[in-house]
């Protein structure tokens, strides 16, 4: 099993943590210290050397921080998390509704005076200058400081140190020395020297190199100074890179992780730097050095996702595969689903159709498999201590995703456990409305986001409901499940391009009860001119690359309209038609049940 099902945090253990925190605290002499859930790559995941989150206050999530005072202790926590962090941490830490309540407000209201510390390698440029604009006048600073959470953590995991192996070109779809003297043309024409790039998918994309540094998603960490005649500096440990000198020639000069900040303070000309990625300490030495920094995008981000037609063409054959995968789960699921399965057993499953292709490298996230009341934790990992056994009349979420060499799947698909009642049918049938919204959009091309996420939301807003999380993110293509910089995102003002792939996954969550989320991924392309409309306007629509039946048992019939009946029956169709070739006789005859028309 690629999946664990251990508990891997204990909240009885932050107390003693907290406490030996502050009195570190005391040593360096600040009244504060920062504890985010990032590294030095600033990527989403990290490794479990630099899990400091978790291992301080027992929170497991994908987004948050901690500021511990001498006096309290605030974790703060999106809306996606606030159910679980309440289960994970102990009553030293006080849990903050963040980004309503800002790190800077939640200060102030303390009435704190002094210092606070922060490891400059954990943090954006743009994050310490925001929040120091802040705290302006508050009698609060900001101090740089080692880490003081590594200075107490005796058995800190080492540092990964699997190794590099090189990306086929004929999957990537680019030889990664063609990328280097694109993204360098793009630096000469902005008047840029060079471009640090510190994000590990990035990296990877560039050099056309994948790793295992960071679980479920297949990267290398490391950072790299991209020059602008087309030249890369690469600083990885040695050992990392035994199997990838060859693959990645003469033009790409590797070094050791300790060389990059001398090679960074000896850089001359306009440096390239993406604010809201770069650790503050990179900033700071250029800053020293008395170079131009230029604040700009990663110059790898936009390339990396609007995805050329070989990636486009790989993943679409990861999805039909993964499709039929699930749909052999679902199958196994409607059999057994009142057998007195457990969430564990439904996790194990599905890991098992996916194994069954030969071609699965890992899942693409811990599968999230909650039943009944775990189904409102947005984020649910299933453990052998809160394993649950189904229930006749629950729901469950199933939200999961396999990495393939050729592409990275997400699907989340809400399943009911014999007969159901009508809320949870109601509210079903509001999200799949949602859905089949975005999925019918198109727009003028240059809206993004954010000018769309809404759509997914408007059956659930006049009904009184929402859900707290995004409607979309970026997915990569054997990469990272969750990619940027396009979402689909009230805060997201990067623009939707041809080639880009999100998730389209409204939901509705009600604590202690149930939950549901219906999720498929869509492809950005340009969509076909329309009789009567504007021959001169670019406009754009989603593909769908994900095909499962979504459980038509559970939508209340008259609440959809004939063209979203419509949608779902011509994506049934299509989902027999993809899928039946690719799974055996039993699961066709389920298929052909499963889809037919409504």
């Amino acid at each position: 099993m690629f999946q664990s099902f251990d508990t891997t945090s204990n909240p009885a253990q932050g107390p003693a943590r907290l406490k030996a925190l502050r009195a570190a605290m005391n040593e360096a002499s600040v009244d504060g210290f920062l504890v985010p859930r990032a590294d030095a790559h600033q990527g989403e995941y990290v490794a479990p050397h630099d899990d400091r989150l978790i291992w301080l206050t027992g929170f497991s999530g994908s987004a948050g921080f901690c500021c511990a005072l001498k006096e309290t202790a605030g974790l703060f926590v999106d809306g996606r998390y606030r159910i679980q962090a309440k289960q994970q941490v102990a009553d030293d830490f006080t849990i903050v509704h963040w980004p309503e309540v800002s790190l800077a407000a939640w200060l102030k209201e303390t009435g704190i005076t002094g210092t606070i510390g922060f490891d400059p390698w954990l943090h954006t440029a743009r994050e310490i200058e925001r929040l120091e604009i802040e705290l302006a006048n508050s009698g609060i600073s900001l101090q740089p400081i080692h880490n003081l959470v590594d200075a107490i953590w005796a058995d800190q995991p080492a540092p990964p140190t699997a190794k590099v192996l090189p990306y086929p070109e004929e999957l990537a779809g680019e030889h990664h020395a063609d990328k280097m003297v694109r993204l360098a043309a793009d630096l000469r024409g902005k008047g840029q020297s060079a471009a640090v790039i510190t994000l590990p998918d990035s990296l990877c994309w560039l050099l056309n190199i994948r790793g295992t540094d960071i679980s479920r998603n297949p990267v290398a960490q490391g950072f790299a100074i991209l020059h602008n005649d087309a030249r890369v500096d690469l600083f990885m440990a040695r050992e990392k890179l035994t199997d990838a000198h060859d693959h990645l020639g003469d033009k790409v000069t590797c070094h050791e992780p300790n060389e990059l900040m001398p090679m960074l303070a000896a850089l001359t000309g306009v440096v390239r730097l993406d604010k809201g990625s770069v650790p503050l300490a990179i900033a700071s030495v250029l800053a020293a050095s008395g170079l131009d920094i230029a604040y700009d995008q990663d110059p790898c981000a936009l390339p990396k996702a609007c995805k050329n037609a070989q990636e486009i063409a790989g993943t679409t054959e990861a999805h039909l595969r993964d499709g039929a995968a699930v749909c052999n789960f679902l199958a196994w699921f409607d059999e057994n689903a009142e057998q007195h399965i457990t969430e564990i057993d439904v996790a194990t499953q599905l890991e098992n159709c996916r194994r069954d292709t030969g071609l699965l490298r890992d899942i693409s996230f811990d599968t999230i498999a909650g039943a009944g009341p775990n189904g409102a934790v947005i984020h649910y990992r299933v453990t052998h201590d809160t394993n649950r056994t189904l229930q006749s009349g629950e729901i469950m979420v199933v939200d999961s995703g396999g990495q393939y060499l050729d592409g990275t799947t997400d699907i989340t698909r809400t399943l009911p456990i014999g007969n159901i009642g009508k809320k949870e049918s109601h509210a079903f049938t509001l999200v799949l409305k949602g859905m089949i919204a975005v999925s019918q959009l198109r727009w003028p091309a240059g809206l993004a986001g954010r000018d769309l996420e809404a759509m997914g939301r408007v059956p659930l807003w006049q009904a009184g409901m929402d859900f707290d999380h995004g409607l979309g993110h970026g997915v990569g293509t054997y990469l990272c499940v969750h990619e940027g910089p396009q979402r689909l995102s009230k805060i997201s003002d990067v623009p939707l391009m041809p080639g880009m792939i999100l998730s389209n996954e409204p939901g509705y969550y009600r604590e202690g009860a149930f939950g549901i989320r219906i999720e498929n991924l869509v492809v950005v392309e340009h969509a076909p001119s329309l009789e009567g409309g504007d021959s001169h306007r670019d406009m754009l629509q989603f593909r769908t690359l994900t095909y499962a039946p979504i459980d038509r048992r559970l939508i209340v019939t008259d609440l959809l309209t004939a063209e979203e009946r419509d949608w779902l029956n011509t994506y049934h169709q299509e989902c027999f038609d993809h899928l039946s070739p690719r799974v055996g006789s039993e699961t066709r005859r389920w298929l052909s049940e499963v889809t037919k028309p409504l």
